[in-house]
This record gives C-alpha cells, structure tokens and sequence, in this order.
C-alpha cells in the first residue's frame, strides 16, 4: 500500500540521510515457528521503508530478540542497540508491525519516545507514521504504549486466573519428580520401576532412624546404594551417589507426601549493585500455597508424617551463634538443644569446662551478646541435672521398657528384610545395565573398533557396578540378625528389659543416647535460684506432659562428683551416736557411694566428716541407769543384760515385747532396758502360766491377737530364759464356769 501525502510530508531529508530500522520480535520461541504469517509481514515492513524513500542498503533489520517477551528490556539486546543507535543519531526511522513489538513496558516505552524526539526520529507502525516531538503524535504513540502494557496485564491475567483454576481442581498438569509418572488418563502414580520406588522409600526410612538428613546422605553413601535422579523436563532416570541436596529434595518435596500443590514459589525482582534487574525465585511458606490438595495421589508417607519430617529439619538447622538446637552431635552433652531458659524462654547455649573439656555446661548469654548486658542470665553445670533427668527418664520408661523391646526383637527380620531389598534391586539394575552393554557391544561389527572399543568399556564398567552390587548384597545379608527361640522370647518377658544398661552401654554412641533422649524429651526449662543455690526444673514429655521438681545446684568451690547431700545430712545424725567404722558399715548396707563411686570405709567416713565440719563420736565410758533405771544398749549389750541370744532380741523387737529404736534403715539397734523388762526375764516358768499356743487355745483365740494383748499390757507374760521350757510364758485367768456352760 503506497504511503499518503501527509505521512510523506513528515519524512524529511535530514531523515533519509540516516538509516531505516525495522525492529522484529516474537514472544516465544512456539510463535517463531507457528505464526509465520505475522513473522513475515514484520519483515515485509523493509519494504515499506523503501516506499518511504530510503534505499535497500539504509534498511536495517533488527531480529535479534526473536522469541523473547517484550515485557522488560533486559534480556533483549536488539532493542538495547536500537535505543543506542537512536541516541547516536544513526536512525531516521523505526518500522514495527505495532507498538507492542517494540515494549510492552511504559518504562522501556517512554525512554524510546523521549530519545526519538529529541534526536529527530521517526516511528511508523501499521496504523501510521508519527513523530515523538509532535504533541499530538506523542499523545497517540504514548495512548498505545498504555494500551499494549494494559493489553500484557489483561492476557496474563487471563492465562494465569485459568491455571490457577484448574490447579484449585488439582487437574493442571505439572512436572512430576522422580518416582511418580502420569497415566494414560493424565493421573498421577507411582513409578512402575520398582528399584526408584525401593530407593525413595529407603530414603524416608533411614531417616526414620537416624533423623537427620546429612546421616541418611552418609548412611548411603557407606552402603554404596545409589538414589535416581531426573532433571526437570528430562524422561530418562539416572543413578548417581547420594548428595545432600537429593536427599533434601526427597525429604521436603510434598509431592512424596501425595499432595498436590500450586504456588510454592514466588518470583521477585531487584535490581543488583551493577544496576542490573535480577530475578530469583523463593520458596514460601505453607500457609501462603496457592493450593494445597492432600490425598492427591499415591505417596511414600502420609501427610502428618510429612509434617513431623518439616519439624525435625527445622529442629535439626543450625541456630545463629547464641541460640540452642541444632541435630544431636558428638558432645557428650546430653541436653544439647533441649535446654530453655526459665527467665527469658531462650534457648540455652551448650558448652564444655574441666581440666578435659568433657563438662557440660549450659549457658544462657545470648542477653549480653545482643543488648550489651553486664551480665549474663544463668549458667550451670549440667552433669547432675542431667543425672537427675535420666533418673526421672528411666521411671518413666520402666513400664514400657519390655514391651518396646520384646516388638523390636519380633520386628527385627522384617526390618532386615525391608533393608535387603534396596540392595537386591541394586544388584538386579546393575545386571540389567551390564546385559545392555554386552547386547550394545554384541551387536556392532568387530572392524568397526572405533564403536567397539567405547562400547567394551562401557561393558566393562558395568561390571564392576554389578560386581560391586553383589559384594554389598552379601554383607548386607551377612547382619542378618539373630533370631530368638520361643524359650528366649519366654526369658524375655519373665526378665524384662534393662534400658539404663543400654543407654551407658560403651557401644552406645552419645549420638544415639540423645536421639532417644530426644524421642522422649521435648524441652527442659531450668530456672536458677542463685540464693538458694537451687533451681526449678520442668522436664516438658513429647505429648505435652510435664513433670517438675527442685534441683540442687552445685555451690561455689564444688563440682559434680560431690557426694550427695543426703548422705552428708545422714553422716552427720550418725555421727552423734556412732564412731566412722560404723558409719561405714550403715552406708555400705545402704548401698551409698562416693562422690567418686567408691564404697565407703572408716578412713572415707573421716576424711567427709573433717571436709564437712562434722564432729566425731565420743563414745561414753559407762551406761549410766537413768532416773527410772533405764538404760539404752546395743543389740550386744542387751544380749548380755538379758541373757539370751541376738535371734531372740529381734524377735522380740518384732513383736514388741521390747522396745528400741533406729536413726537409720540398716542402721544399729537402740534398745531400752528398764527394771520392767528385766522382771519380765525369768529363769524358771511361775505356776500356772501357759505357752503362747496353749494361751491362744484356752482364750480362744489366735496366737497374734494374744500377742497384741500382750503388747497392749491386757495379759502378763514372762520369757524363760533357761532351761528346756525356754520362750514366752503367758498368766491367763481362766473364767468361771456359766450357767450354760457343760461339761
């Protein structure tokens, strides 16, 4: 179509004196190749600068930003050497199909309109030709800019209001990760390849066991078990060593979980140092997905097992300098990361002190390292607070500690079975890959050694992955557990299941002893009374449980291997009474130790004594009668007073036919002797007083309500202490006959 008059009358010398810019662009790569016919008219338009007046040789064609969005200019560099070329004066003119060719940007599309008035240059499109510097032109150019930029807004909400409906219908089809395909039907199913599916599943296995994501990547590595990994858009699946991103990616993708979800990500803009806009995509958090359908499809774990997994990362990440928490380490402290501050509800800092660095200690500074505090919150030692913790630990587990083991020994072959499987499919994908490679090299032609060679190493390097696979198959067979016999299972449940002697076990690593601390302790809030040198303990149950009590802190100048101090306060009553070797001998029956675990002994007893400032026993040269001629004798003495033997004290002392006292359960005897007792010791039986079974016969009753009478004082009785009639002789007073009463 020849050009009018009016728009030849805008074109002037001083613009065909420079050269004619047609400016070429497609959105996409798919319109490059499908819409020919607008690809063509673009470049049509040389053409019509021709008609314009400028020669063949002054038209420059610029498709350098073919399949490119015209909504920013950042990755177009054909319309960043227009806009260059137009600011060195070098163009008469820019020919476009339309506005939108050249910016859907109103940024991009004013700098261009600014450069061209000043700089004299034309633009034309299939509507018209117009001059920047023109109002009335400018007005018109800047009308369609909006319009094109409103036009991007109007489609893209249009496509993207349409994907986020059929997403909310969980029917937008996505890429899937490794282990899942689509089905004729376009479903979303497991992967028919049984050895992915075995090596996803042991990814959340071990993870089961070990909770942490770097000691599943570690665990596979040891085993030589290989994960599968597809690039996005890729169909092939490849077999390579686990690394961490792999298995963070099985761990955290809720696609594992049988969900489907839209709108994980978030795409955001800024511009760099170098003035450069840069794009990055982040993840955001669950709450704000667009969409969120559980049950989707078929998952390797449900989705509440999904959830506990995000928590333990989350648990397992690495705090900043000054916060707790972090996954269990090799320190032997046991509360690392379970420790929270009952002041300020922080998490305890974890450390080590002693001439060997293995004393836990648990320190809340996070106060004086933020906000410039003098000091710092609370700090103590940790060895006997976590003693105590375990004591309440182990309680707690007692009732299912048999229980717990007895299920692990019967599920101990199944578990081996489910580890062997990963391995056997192992071993059956490395065969099937040699196989392959021995067909591939069986089928080329023996002269053709250029193919042949590449093809036997090919071959020969499944083989060695076969052979490897075999070897790891075997060992890992080779830990087959033991099997218990229905004899030992019966053992088993009759003896229980000593979970304090696992636990210090020396094959027990500290790693493991706080992963189960870990299964049963959520949190342990310790608040610090320095004054009293005490501190208030709450031990928070996973479930919510919580049980709390005081703890003794150790004082300044002391340390943990202090001996407690209960058995100080029992020392120093012993003291009072006893001399040290028989204090030692009443705390050896007690089973007391040591602050060191040593048993105690005279010179042990001392050195406490003198360290505590406790006096020692002066022992009394004579027993002096009290003013009731009472005495108060030891189990020897009261042998000798009394003239019988050690057996029949005890007897006594039992049913209260004498009286004597303890300080202390396995402790010496204090007995009472009065000049009642020793009345009540004859040598020979009075007339008429009976034994304690012809007393309960001719009383009718039994022979303990007769010795609760005698305790009572409601009937007399004696102990013969010579003789063959030895023992209890009791005065009974026979009634009189009743009118009743026969023969």
């Amino acid at each position: 179509m020849p050009p009018t008059l009016d728009l030849v009358a805008k074109v002037t010398s001083s613009h065909r004196e420079r050269d004619a810019y047609v400016y070429v662009r497609q959105s996409t790569l798919t319109q490059v190749r499908d819409h020919t016919e607008s690809l063509e008219r673009q470049y049509e338009l040389a053409f019509r600068a021709q008609a314009l007046g400028w020669a063949p040789r002054q038209v420059i064609v610029v498709d350098d930003d073919l399949g490119r969005s015209g909504a920013e200019s950042s990755l177009r560099e054909g319309f960043k050497s227009l806009v260059a070329d137009v600011g060195l004066g070098r163009v008469g003119i820019i020919l476009g199909i339309e506005v939108s060719r050249l910016a859907r940007n109103n940024a991009d599309w004013y700098q261009l309109l600014d450069l061209c008035a000043v700089c004299d240059t034309l633009i034309a499109d299939g509507d018209g030709l117009y001059h920047p510097g023109d109002f009335n032109d400018r007005l018109v150019l800047g009308l369609k800019g909006t319009m094109s930029e409103a036009e991007l807004h109007m489609i893209r909400h249009r496509l993207t209001a349409g994907l986020r409906h059929k997403a909310a219908k969980g029917e937008l089809r996505q890429g899937v990760p490794v282990g899942f395909v689509y089905d004729e039907d376009n479903r979303v199913i497991v992967d028919p390849n049984e050895a992915v599916v075995e090596a996803i599943a042991t990814v959340f296995r071990r993870f089961d066991e070990l909770g942490s994501a770097r000691q599943v990547m570690l665990s596979l590595r040891e085993d030589n078990l290989l994960v599968p990994r597809r690039p996005c858009g890729a169909r092939r699946i490849s077999w390579a060593p686990a690394t961490y991103p792999a298995i963070h990616d099985f761990l955290t993708n809720p696609n594992y979980a049988g969900a489907y979800v839209f709108g994980r990500t978030r795409t955001e803009k800024r511009v760099d140092t170098s003035g450069r806009l840069v794009t990055r995509t982040r993840q955001v958090p669950r709450e704000e997905w667009s969409v969120l359908i559980c049950d989707h499809h078929p998952g390797f774990v449900s989705w509440e097992r999904y959830e506990q997994i995000q928590d333990e990362l989350r648990a397992n990440w690495r705090a900043p300098r000054g916060h707790g928490g972090g996954a269990v380490r090799e320190g032997t402290a046991l509360l690392q990361g379970r420790v929270r501050c009952g002041r300020c509800g922080r998490m305890m800092q974890t450390g080590y002190s002693g001439a060997n660095g293995n004393c836990p200690r648990y320190t809340c500074g996070r106060a004086r390292q933020l906000y410039g505090s003098e000091r710092m919150c609370q700090s103590f030692g940790g060895r006997k607070l976590e003693q105590r913790i375990l004591d309440e630990m182990f309680a707690v587990l007692e009732p299912a500690a048999l229980n717990a083991t007895a299920k692990a020994l019967a599920d101990a072959e199944s578990a081996h079975r489910q580890r062997l499987a990963a391995f056997e499919l192992a071993v059956e994908r490395a065969r099937f890959e040699a196989e392959r490679a021995q067909r591939q090299f069986d089928a080329v032609e023996p002269e053709n050694r250029l193919v042949a060679r590449t093809l036997e190493r090919t071959w020969e390097d499944a083989l060695v992955v076969q052979r490897q696979a075999e070897a790891d198959l075997t060992t890992q067979r080779a830990r087959r557990p033991a099997r218990l016999a229905d004899d030992e299972l019966v053992w088993l449940q009759r003896a229980g299941a000593d979970v304090r002697a696992v636990f210090h076990a020396p094959s027990t690593s500290w790693r493991e002893r706080k992963q189960l601390l870990r299964a049963i302790i959520a949190e342990v809030v310790v608040a610090c009374r320095a004054e009293d040198h005490q501190a208030d303990v709450t031990i928070v149950w996973e479930g919510g449980a919580s049980t709390s009590f005081v703890h003794e802190l150790n004082k300044r100048g002391g340390h943990y291997r202090a001996t407690d101090e209960d058995t100080v306060e029992l020392v120093r009553r012993l003291a009072e009474r006893y001399d040290d070797k028989t204090i030692a001998g009443v705390l050896s029956k007690q089973g007391r130790r040591t602050g060191t675990g040593l048993a105690f002994t005279k010179a042990r007893v001392k050195n406490l004594r003198i360290s505590r400032g406790i006096p020692a026993h002066v022992a009394p040269v004579d027993v002096t009668p009290a003013a009731d001629d009472a005495v108060v004798v030891s189990i020897t003495k009261a042998e000798q007073l009394l003239g019988v033997n050690r057996t029949t004290i005890y007897r006594w002392l039992h049913d209260g036919f004498i009286h004597g006292e303890q300080l202390t359960p396995e402790g010496p005897w204090h007995i009472r002797i009065t000049d009642e007792v020793r009345q009540r010791v004859v040598p020979e039986v009075p007339d008429g007083w009976l034994g304690l079974d012809q007393a309960a016969k001719a009383l009718g009753v039994a022979r303990q309500t007769v010795l609760h009478k005698v305790q009572r004082g409601e009937l007399e009785a004696v102990h013969v202490n010579r003789g063959r009639r030895k023992g209890l002789r009791i005065k009974v007073e026979r009634p009189s006959a009743g009118l009743f009463d026969t023969a």
